[in-house]
């Protein structure tokens, strides 16, 4: 595992030197700058190299989601905001993490260690896709030498990072293949699977319990459930199957 570049961007002074205070207890990391607006931030990513950004969003000069769609090579951004109503549109900019502030270490932690482990996925090649066709019921994707076999069934959730997407199975092993959960999708049959959150796929077949922003899946998985998606979800696999008091007659 190597040490990562790192660029934090941040108009708010206390706010810009607790997420560094934190930052540098993680020793993967090495933050060669702190930016005090979103300006600086950009001009700063477009003459140095940087692995990583953790930036808020709402900055003057520019603002962080315009630092982004200025980079033509964007590092890996995560993004930090005390408004959680940019979540959606951070995700569908393809950031590895949104976190709504006060920041604690053990948040910043698990988003550093998805971003490092989507970095060493992509040092090292990562891995390729086989297209799904109609009437399949498994897939498979390219780990290390070999080809490994999912059957649709045995797949849990789905999580996006960014280019890449992890595949979590029922019985616990987690595995990387290099197509983005939008295109898997786009690829998978809606009969298993569907999108509750612009991370998360799930297979619906394992639902064990639904919450207002929740869904637990084979009874140990809890995967994020957003309210863009919420409706569809109870339409497509819920509304027709709830037990009711009355029957209509």
């Amino acid at each position: 595992m190597g040490i990562y570049n790192c660029l934090i961007a941040d108009d708010n002074m206390l706010e810009r030197d607790a997420l560094e205070m934190h930052l540098r207890k993680i020793p993967q990391l090495d933050i060669t700058a702190v930016c005090e607006n979103g300006l600086e931030a950009l001009q700063a990513i477009s003459t140095g190299h940087f692995d990583l950004v953790f930036s808020d969003i709402e900055m003057p000069e520019l603002t962080g989601f315009g630092v982004l769609k200025s980079l033509k090579n964007a590092p890996v951004f995560v993004f930090i905001s005390s408004h959680g109503e940019f979540a959606i549109e951070s995700y569908n900019l393809d950031v590895i993490d949104f976190i709504v502030k006060p920041v604690t270490f053990e948040r910043l932690l698990k988003a550093v260690n998805k971003a490092i482990e989507y970095l060493e996925l992509k040092r090292n090649n990562g891995l390729k896709e086989t297209p799904v066709t109609e009437n399949d019921t498994y897939f498979f994707i390219k780990e290390s030498n070999d080809l490994v076999k999912l059957e649709f069934e045995q797949v849990a959730y789905i999580e996006s990072m960014g280019d890449f997407s992890k595949i979590f199975t029922l019985d616990d092993k987690r595995h990387i293949t290099l197509v983005s959960l939008k295109n898997l999708e786009l690829q998978l049959p809606p009969e298993y699977f569907t999108r509750i959150h612009k991370q998360y796929i799930i297979n619906h077949h394992h639902i064990s319990a639904i919450s207002a922003d929740e869904v637990k899946i084979a009874g140990k998985y809890i995967v994020s459930l957003s309210q863009a998606f919420r409706q569809e979800l109870m339409s497509k696999v819920v509304n027709k199957k709830v037990v009711t008091r009355h029957i209509a007659k």
